[in-house]
């Protein structure tokens, strides 16, 4: 078994969502880990996958639906772009209504094992908790350095 562990399904359940940022190829991505289900097993296929994981993009208009101050809104099963209101299915990603209407979230490979998740996706590299700032700059861990030049 391999993987990056991420967090656990209690932290991901009890914050509603939870963030990350990764590296694929040249680029980083935004990845956000919601609830499948209300309950493991509630879902099908959620039992050993009770939760998932999304880049963080509205398939719209490129609007992130994870944003630090709220995380992801999510609401009936759904995740909902904060711009036009689309819902994406917390477990499928697909998008019934809306401007997003027809599309499907882009999904990102993750293992849940003993109650903690990891970070299974070939193509991604995990860099930090959390996502970029509005500026580019990443918040990414500070440098446990004292010293300044």
């Amino acid at each position: 078994m391999s993987g990056y562990r991420l967090t656990t399904v209690e932290t991901v359940r009890e914050r509603g969502s939870w963030a990350f940022t990764a590296r694929e190829g040249d680029a980083d991505r935004e990845v956000f880990l919601v609830p499948c289900a209300d309950e493991p097993g509630e879902a099908e296929g959620s039992a050993d996958q009770p939760v998932r994981a999304w880049i963080n993009r509205c398939t719209h208009e490129d609007q992130r639906l994870y944003r630090e101050e709220v995380g992801a809104v999510t609401r009936g099963g759904s995740v909902v772009c904060p711009k036009h209101g689309s819902a994406f299915d917390t477990c499928e990603g697909s998008c019934d209504n809306g401007e997003a209407a027809g599309t499907t979230l882009r999904s990102i490979d993750v293992e849940v094992r003993d109650g903690a998740v990891f970070l299974t996706d070939d193509d991604l590299t995990y860099l930090y908790e959390g996502l970029p700032d509005e500026n580019g700059d990443d918040e990414g861990p500070a440098s446990s350095s004292h010293l300044t030049f």
